[in-house]
């Protein structure tokens, strides 16, 4: 048990190492020379929900490679030395920002000094981005998807990048793009209608973790969250407790899991209102920090924002 830590050490260093060797040979971002021989702008995303844009406006245009697929919880996520790689193929690369990505943050920034290495979520102002309360301080909330107007502003992101890094094919980014934004724009007016249906007490969504602010915002919802912004941090039994009590007195009738927080925490929750007399059903998994499997409704991001709404208005109205 003593030669643990040093294990630990050992692996840390080596990933470090790796990931210090691969980064020196990182190319200044120009095009690639793409899949035999053949031009193509190769583009690496973190999160699914950057992928999807990219997808979307880069089309036939670009190589288009994300690191974190379902299910996957970007707080915690470690880059694998494939991961590592992608990154130094890749002529450009699209990360959430806001410290979504936690562990990836340093290696990110190295990444920015050699190739384009862009936060979609760069011009959000303050008036747009919500803060939240930690131990160390304010900090911005990265979970910015949730407002479909915020990510509208991360498309923009996507098209301008494109186009800087492939002028030859700008007016097919334009094009894309100009269509993309228009399936967006629909999306923000269906969620507004949607959760309107809900009566307005019952507005209240309640999550494993607290990635549904700019949602509540965005839609007159009020949000609760066992965990903090992050699923790094920790919950305790007060935090359960607390949110038992409030789910008790406010009689909420059913809280959310989310497809990448395991379901032990929100259940903890559940199995305390019930010994205090009080129902609680779980009324469905919401995705949060990753999309459903590639084919299926939740495999793109306009899929899984409709699945969310869809799934809270059945389950509260």
């Amino acid at each position: 048990m003593k030669k643990a830590p040093f294990k630990r050490w050992v692996v840390t260093m080596a990933y470090v190492l790796l990931a210090a060797v691969l980064l020196s040979g990182c190319g200044n971002g120009e095009r690639g020379a793409g899949v035999e021989g053949s031009e193509v702008l190769k583009v690496a995303s973190t999160t699914g929900m950057i992928h999807d844009i990219v997808r979307e406006i880069g089309g036939s245009d670009v190589e288009a490679v994300g690191l974190m697929g379902p299910g996957t919880d970007p707080h915690l996520y470690k880059a694998s030395q494939g991961d590592i790689r992608r990154l130094d193929e890749a002529d450009v690369i699209f990360y959430n920002g806001l410290h979504l990505e936690g562990t990836m943050a340093e290696m990110l920034e190295k990444l920015a000094e050699k190739k384009r290495t862009v936060a979609v979520a760069s011009r959000l102002t303050e008036g747009q981005l919500l803060t939240v309360s930690e131990e160390d301080g304010q900090a911005y909330d990265p979970h910015v998807w949730f407002d479909v107007k915020n990510w509208i502003s991360a498309a923009e992101v996507v098209r301008d990048t494109l186009k800087e890094a492939d002028a030859a094919h700008a007016d097919s980014y334009d094009s894309r793009a100009d269509d993309y934004i228009k399936r967006l724009e629909e999306l923000d007016r269906y969620a507004v209608e949607q959760i309107a249906a809900i009566p307005e007490s019952g507005r209240v969504l309640v999550t494993a973790h607290d990635a549904f602010g700019y949602f509540g915002r965005a839609y007159d919802m009020e949000v609760m969250g066992l965990q903090g912004i992050s699923t790094a941090s920790e919950y305790g039994s007060k935090d359960v407790s607390n949110l038992r009590d409030y789910l008790v007195e406010h009689k909420i009738k059913a809280v959310f899991v989310e497809s990448s927080v395991p379901k032990r925490a929100i259940e903890a929750v559940i199995e305390g209102a019930r010994k205090l007399g009080h129902e609680v059903k779980i009324g469905g998994e919401l995705y949060s920090d990753a999309m459903g499997e590639e084919g299926t409704e939740a495999g793109t991001y306009i899929g899984m924002v409709r699945h969310n709404v869809d799934t809270i208005v059945e389950a509260l109205q």
